[in-house]
C-alpha cells in the first residue's frame, strides 16, 4: 500500500490508541496478523512534538500502514504544525483525542474535557485540515461527567462536523473528568451503544466508529449492522490472535488466517533487526504476552519470555526457547488444554 493512499472502507476495523502499549513493536505484531486493520499511535502531545524528539515520536515501520497518528492538543496553531508533521512522515490519518480523562491530560487542557468545548474542538479540527490532505478525524466519548441526554453529544459532533470533520470514532461511555481513574472510566460509566447507533442513522453522510467494551470478531460484526466501523482497545493486546480473523471476516479477503506459528516466525524477524539496534528484548516480547491466551503451553510461553527478558543482554536466545516450548507442549497437550 502506498503511503497516504487513499483506504476504501479504512476505518471499518481499527485497533484503538493505547497509552503505554500501541507502540511500533506492538503495530508490527498486529500488521502481522492483519495487513486491513487500521492501526494507531499511541497518543501524541503537540509539545512532544514541537518541543522534543519528532523521530522518536514518529518513527514507525513501512509496513505498518495503514496507520495513524493520535495528538492530545487543544491550540488549533500548535495542531496545525503537527498535524503536517504526521502529513510528512507518510501516515495514512491524524486524530485528535477528545476521550482522555487522566488528570495529567486535562491539566493540559485536551482530551475529554474538550466535549465541553466543542467549538474549540471545531476550530482544531480546521486548522488541521487547512494544511494537510490526509483524512483529519476525532476520538471522543458520549458525554462528560453529569452529561446523560443524548442531545449534548449530538450537539457536540454537529458543531465538529460543521467545522469539516468527517469522520468521528466514538467510545460509547461517558467520562467521569472527576472521581474515577481512567482505568474505571473504561468499565464503570455504563456503555451507550444506542447513542452511537442514533448519531449514525440520523447523520448518515458522516463516518461513524464504535468503540468501547467490544471483545470479539463477532460482537464487531453485530456493530456493523449499525455504524461504518468498529474499533478495539483491550481485547487486541489481551488476546492478539483474534485480529487474524479480521482481514477475512471484516474485510472480505479470502485468505487464511496464519498459525501462531507463522505469527511468531515473521515477529521473530523484527525481534532480530531490533536487538541488533539495542531495544531491550522486554519490550519487544510485551505484544506477545496474549498470543496463546487460553491456550496450550500458553503460560509456559508467558513464563520463559517474560523471566528470560529480565537480563538486558536477553536476545533471541530467550525467544526461540519460549517458541520451542510452545510448540512442544502444544504437539503433546490433549484437546482443550492449557497448560
Amino acid at each position: 500500500m502506498s503511503r497516504n493512499s487513499s483506504i476504501s472502507g479504512q476505518w471499518r476495523f481499527s485497533v484503538a490508541p493505547m497509552m503505554d502499549w500501541t507502540d511500533r513493536h506492538c503495530r508490527t505484531l498486529h500488521r502481522i496478523l492483519s495487513r486491513h486493520a487500521l492501526l494507531y499511535t499511541e497518543m501524541v502531545t503537540t509539545g512532544a512534538l514541537l518541543h522534543g524528539d519528532v523521530e522518536r515520536h514518529l518513527a514507525y515501520g513501512e509496513t505498518e500502514h495503514p496507520v495513524a497518528l493520535q495528538l492530545g492538543g487543544s491550540d488549533p496553531q500548535a495542531l496545525a504544525q503537527c498535524a503536517k508533521l504526521a502529513e510528512d512522515w507518510g501516515y495514512d490519518e491524524v486524530n485528535l483525542n477528545v476521550g482522555c480523562p487522566s488528570d495529567r491530560v486535562q491539566n493540559g487542557r485536551f482530551g475529554a474535557c474538550l466535549m465541553a468545548e466543542p467549538a474549540l474542538v471545531g476550530d482544531c479540527v480546521a486548522a488541521m485540515q487547512a494544511v494537510v490532505k490526509i483524512p483529519v478525524t476525532v476520538k471522543t466519548r458520549v458525554g462528560i461527567d453529569r452529561q446523560d441526554a443524548y442531545e449534548p453529544f449530538e450537539a457536540f459532533i454537529d458543531t465538529v462536523a460543521d467545522a469539516g470533520c468527517q469522520v468521528f470514532i466514538v467510545h460509547a461511555r461517558k467520562a467521569w473528568l472527576d472521581g474515577l481513574s481512567p482505568k474505571e472510566n473504561r468499565d464503570i460509566p455504563p456503555l451507550r451503544y444506542d447513542f452511537v447507533y442514533r448519531i449514525k442513522q440520523e447523520r448518515p453522510q458522516l463516518t461513524i466508529a464504535i468503540n468501547g467494551g467490544i471483545q470479539s470478531i463477532d460482537e464487531s460484526q453485530e456493530h456493523l449492522q449499525h455504524v461504518d466501523g468498529v474499533m478495539l482497545g483491550r481485547a487486541a493486546y489481551q488476546r492478539p490472535y483474534l485480529l487474524s480473523a479480521v482481514d477475512a471476516s471484516i474485510f472480505g479477503v479470502n485468505t487464511a488466517p496464519k498459525s501462531r506459528a507463522q505469527v511468531l516466525t515473521e515477529y521473530r524477524q523484527h525481534v532480530a533487526d531490533e536487538r541488533k539496534a539495542g531495544t531491550p528484548l522486554g519490550r519487544l516480547i510485551r505484544p506477545l504476552l496474549g498470543l496463546y491466551h487460553g491456550q496450550p503451553g500458553g503460560r509456559v510461553f508467558r513464563r520463559l519470555l517474560s523471566e528470560g527478558s529480565h537480563d538486558r543482554a536477553a536476545g533471541l536466545e530467550v525467544y526461540d526457547a519460549a517458541v520451542e516450548a510452545v510448540r512442544s507442549r502444544s504437539e503433546h497437550a490433549p484437546d482443550g488444554a492449557a497448560a
